[in-house]
């Protein structure tokens, strides 16, 4: 078992992994050398299903047999609009290997948003999931006339669909299987015809402050990224990985499916959203990459089965985490830990710190890494505490993922690291804007230069929009988004994110927004968790109704007040937080108010509730 203090086991790695200067070359070579490894796992109804190098192989090649029988030519996009499963990895594959360009759609992207993307991307084929994608790809059907053909994962309720332009995943592996009889090599031709200058992928942006831009990703970029990574964090085939989070966004894609696939770590597919803390505890996974919200989620959950558990438990608890804190305390500041306190460590895991790991799913962890948004520090100290490093790395779809990352023999909790190796960092001297240049680097947005221009400039140095301060050993910390910086009316520089990043260590807080822009004060928009403040109600006899009587009760505004005021505790009178009123709709991911990757819209959610921000300065 892994000790925080002991980071021997999370040391960077700069070997080649696998050869090959494209992704469809990386992935057949691993094939070779790793036939018949288990490389993904996934669970349905209750079940864990294994494919190996070599099953994954053929549904790869029997796919991309199944386009190339339809016409797919070299430089063909292809869209995949489907949650994360393992039919994703297939077609995606598949789609590189056939020579073609595959673009990913967020499963709750509503259908004129599968539109708009289909037709900005001069998407052929579309690989739907179920029935409920296939709906929406048939409404915008006759506004894409360059679209071929429609891929259907999972065919339940669909059996008697008798229309000749859908088929199902099934029927396109027989006909490629077919094709490829007929036509051996044709596959391994395109792969080797496959140039590291190609297009590899699309990465759509969430489309924020306009319309969704198509990052593109050369297969150079993401080749030479994917060695980078190693350097960063080093994983190997005895690594077991969750994938869970989007592969239509660049942190799965490239930190998941592709990682794993250049390091040989088996991915662990979750049954579906919903199932995601039961599974993490039967994966354990021994690397483990989410954002903000997933980590904020498990420490609620540990500190809300606290508050049910005897005093013993909770004075067991208190004592084991406080040892964590003093050695974790120790390892940060870089001084040696005694025998003594070592020796209490290994009384504290036997007794309830191993339980609280293994409550969470992450009792064989060698390290967490979290990234897409700001954490806070406290929150990176808690893990710490409890025996497993958290390294904290920053990038975007631009940057192909991570471009910074804290190294696990100095951590620094608040910080997102040095630059990695392979990319270079700077500040903009005039803004404090972060700008980052290296082959990592996005060769631009689908068919928007102007856009392009804006965001590199001609010396190659991409503009973040993300404003930092570096220490004296090279740490970046993000201090905001240029655009979210506020200034009071006093004339008072406030950074949101701070505030907003303390409000989410509490377990009955998912996501807050801080306004106050050319305000005299600050105020905030708050979304409460659900389940847990409902669960506070509950065991307090506070009467409600639904999601909205809820958050209207005396008790749960007098609970977030208390909230907030532990947060104002620890910032100057000019920025604390005021005033606050709590979303009363339950938002999922379908709602325009959150990103796919559940962070709320701060722009959208100004103009959306400016009545109700306005009262509170009234």
């Amino acid at each position: 078992m892994s000790q925080l203090w002991d980071t021997s086991n999370i040391q960077p790695c700069n070997e080649i992994v696998l050869q090959g200067d494209t992704i469809p070359a990386l992935f057949w070579n691993g094939v070779a050398q790793r036939g018949p490894t288990v490389w993904m796992r996934q669970k349905h109804l209750g079940l864990w299903r294994s494919w190996t190098w070599t099953q994954t192989a053929e549904a790869v090649r029997e796919i991309a047999g199944g386009l190339l029988s339809l016409g797919f030519a070299k430089g063909d996009c292809a869209s995949i609009l489907a949650n994360t499963v393992v039919e994703w990895v297939f077609a995606d594959l598949a789609v590189l290997s056939a020579g073609g360009v595959s673009n990913g759609i967020y499963p709750t992207d509503a259908p004129s948003q599968v539109q708009y993307l289909c037709a900005d991307s001069r998407t052929t084929v579309l690989f739907v999931e179920d029935d409920e994608q296939l709906d929406k790809a048939l409404e915008v059907r006759a506004q894409l006339p360059g679209l071929r053909k429609i891929v259907v994962f999972d065919m339940e309720g669909l059996r008697d669909l008798n229309d000749p332009g859908v088929i199902s995943l099934d029927t396109l592996r027989a006909i490629g299987h077919d094709y490829l009889d007929k036509n051996p090599g044709a596959v391994e031709r395109r792969v080797a015809a496959c140039k590291p200058t190609d297009l590899a992928i699309l990465v759509y942006t969430s489309g924020t402050t306009g319309k969704p831009k198509g990052a593109m990703h050369l297969h150079q970029g993401l080749v030479f990224t994917l060695h980078g990574y190693n350097t960063l964090v080093a994983q190997d085939a005895r690594d077991e990985r969750m994938c869970f989070l989007p592969l239509c966004h660049i942190a799965e894609r490239m930190g998941g499916e592709y990682f794993a696939m250049y390091t040989g770590a088996k991915l662990n597919f979750v049954e579906n959203p919903e199932t995601i803390p039961e599974n993490v505890r039967e994966i354990a996974p021994t690397v483990f990459t989410a954002v903000p919200r997933v980590w904020e989620k498990f420490y609620s959950g540990v500190m809300i089965s606290l508050k049910e558990a005897g005093w013993v438990q909770q004075a067991a608890y208190a004592w084991g985490i406080g040892v964590g804190t003093a050695i974790a305390d120790k390892v940060l500041a870089g001084q040696p830990v005694s025998s003594w306190l070592k020796l209490q460590f290994t009384l504290a895991q036997w007794l309830v710190l191993n339980n609280v790991r293994k409550l969470i799913g992450i009792h064989r962890a060698r390290f967490l890494v979290t990234g897409a948004a700001p954490i806070s520090p406290d929150l990176v100290r808690w893990y710490l505490a409890l025996g497993v490093p958290m390294l904290e790395v920053w990038g975007m779809t631009e940057t192909c993922g991570a471009s910074t990352g804290v190294p696990a023999n100095k951590m620094k909790p608040g910080s997102i690291g040095p630059a990695a190796a392979y990319n270079e960092i700077k500040l903009d001297p005039a803004t404090g804007e972060i700008l980052v240049r290296g082959k990592n680097v996005f060769a631009g947005y689908l068919n928007l230069p102007e856009k392009t221009a804006q965001t590199l400039d001609k010396d190659g140095w991409l503009h973040t929009g993300d404003v930092g301060v570096v220490d004296a050993d090279g740490y970046y910390r993000i201090t905001d988004r240029m655009n979210d910086i506020i200034i009071t009316a006093g004339g008072k520089n406030i950074t949101p994110s701070e505030l907003e990043n303390d409000l989410k260590f509490s377990p009955y807080i998912t996501d807050a927004v801080v306004i106050g822009d050319k305000r005299p004060f600050l105020t905030v928009i708050i979304m409460i968790d659900q389940e847990n403040v409902e669960k506070f109600a509950q065991d307090a006899d506070v009467p409600f109704g639904n999601y909205a009587s809820l958050t209207q009760t005396d008790a749960v505004q007098a609970l977030i007040q208390k909230e907030l005021d532990r947060v104002n505790h620890k910032f100057a009178r000019v920025e604390q937080l005021k005033k606050f009123f709590l979303l009363a709709t339950q938002l999922t991911a379908e709602d325009e108010e959150l990103t796919p990757t559940m962070k709320l819209k701060r722009k959208l959610v100004e103009k959306k509730y400016a009545a109700q921000i306005d009262a509170m300065y009234q």
